[in-house]
């Protein structure tokens, strides 16, 4: 018997068969549908967290007081141990760092803006230096960025975003109108384009004043963050070591204690969150993988069903010449046809499920184009190693025997 005919044999067995063969298939449908489309959530948030969250601009590292924190007591310490970044602490890294291009820096709050009857709440209202705009990725829609002159003066000007564009000044051109913050009327000079939401949290929901007018409205008692562009962005480490030098000596930190601020980069975000997401898929594929292993357990029992059943047919046909493993490769197919056709439907499952998420929902899912690959060898394992057994015990039937039964 060759692998056609023995493949023909084993799917006329599986349609006769529909209803208990599907229920056959669920947990490998299930194990399937499931870890593939969290990989596809995955690999489409470390995408968008690559291209989007982490995109501090080319050769750009940003001080601050608090870095990456992962566990409530390294908050702790930090918060005993990390001092809050002073505008003198900018001026120092921006005339001693000799590597460093442009050195910016900013500040962060929120309000509630009031304009006219419309209401937006929690505005991250944040004070920057012009650079700002620059060096990380702002894009203008609309109008222009802050200009120097402007944070010298402490003039009254906002750079704004899309949201804020749409829900205080509809249905007209902000440019030159003014808002309020905290009283104080501020023009309108620009608006960005529009970034879209992550995972339901807008990022367009922004206003960006000088940060000398910041001072003069919010004090400076806040933390600045400071960021660096370096001249040569194959050379980042160095300018990293420069900012960390100057930084230690102006905090008057001894060799061998712990910096009091933090430096983070693109490449440190994206390791993070990749680690993260890899944690996660891991512990996934843990309890998906209980599923897959009762879903081969489930076909190793059907198949041993159906040795019983068909008893009285392996009787004639190792009575007209077939051989052992003929009767084992009979049973083996249809066992890893079994389970692959459960993999089938479950990548169908999850692929449509991606594109439903990345459509209706804020996860930006992407599905993994390695998926029906590795699909299809797990369900050949499965079926092979479930498989094997109930294809053996049927090898091993005695040909009078089996003709024996009714």
């Amino acid at each position: 018997m060759n692998v056609i005919e023995a493949t023909r044999l084993a799917v006329e067995s599986i349609w006769a068969n529909r209803l208990r063969s599907f229920l056959t298939l669920l947990g490998v449908i299930i194990g399937i549908a499931s870890i593939v489309s969290t990989a596809a959530v995955i690999q489409g948030l470390n995408k968008y967290v690559e291209e989007k969250l982490s995109d501090l601009g080319q050769g750009v590292f940003t001080v601050q007081r608090f870095g990456i924190i992962t566990n409530r007591q390294d908050f702790l310490d930090a918060i005993r141990r990390n001092r809050r970044l002073r505008r003198e602490d900018a001026h120092a890294i921006r005339d001693r760092c000799s590597s460093a291009k442009t050195v910016a820096w900013q500040v962060r709050s929120t309000a509630d803006l009031k304009r006219r009857g419309n209401e937006l709440l929690g505005v991250e209202v944040s004070g920057v230096t012009p650079a700002i705009l620059e060096i990380e990725p702002f894009d203008v829609a609309d109008g222009r960025i802050l200009l120097p002159f402007e944070d010298e003066r402490a003039v009254p000007v906002a750079f704004i975003g899309n949201d804020v564009a749409e829900q205080l000044f509809a249905g007209v051109d902000p440019i030159g109108k003014e808002l309020r913050i905290k009283g104080t009327p501020v023009r309108v000079v620009g608006v960005a384009e529009k970034k879209g939401a992550f995972m339901g949290f807008s990022q367009d929901n922004f206003v960006k004043i000088p940060y000398s007018l910041h001072r003069k409205l919010y004090g400076t008692t806040r933390s600045l963050r400071i960021s660096v562009q370096t001249a040569d962005s194959s050379n980042m480490d160095y300018t990293m070591d420069e900012v960390r030098a100057v930084l230690r000596a102006r905090h008057h930190l001894r060799p061998g204690q712990e910096d009091d601020f933090d430096i983070l980069t693109s490449e440190g975000i994206n390791n993070l969150w990749k680690s993260m997401t890899q944690t996660i898929f891991s512990i996934a594929l843990f309890v998906v993988g209980i599923s897959l292993v009762v879903g081969g357990v489930v076909i190793m029992n059907i198949m041993l069903v159906s040795v019983i059943e068909r008893t009285r047919e392996i009787g004639v046909r190792k009575a007209v010449g077939a051989r052992q493993r003929d009767i084992v490769q009979q049973f083996l197919i249809e066992a890893v046809l079994l389970s692959c056709i459960g993999g089938a439907i479950g990548i169908a499952i999850a692929f449509g499920a991606a594109e439903l998420l990345a459509t209706y929902t804020p996860l930006p899912a992407q599905f993994p184009a390695w998926a029906p690959w590795v699909a299809f060898l797990v369900c050949t394992s499965i079926g092979v190693f479930f498989g094997i057994h109930p294809a053996k015990r049927a090898a091993r039937l005695d040909p009078i025997e089996a003709l024996r039964t009714e």
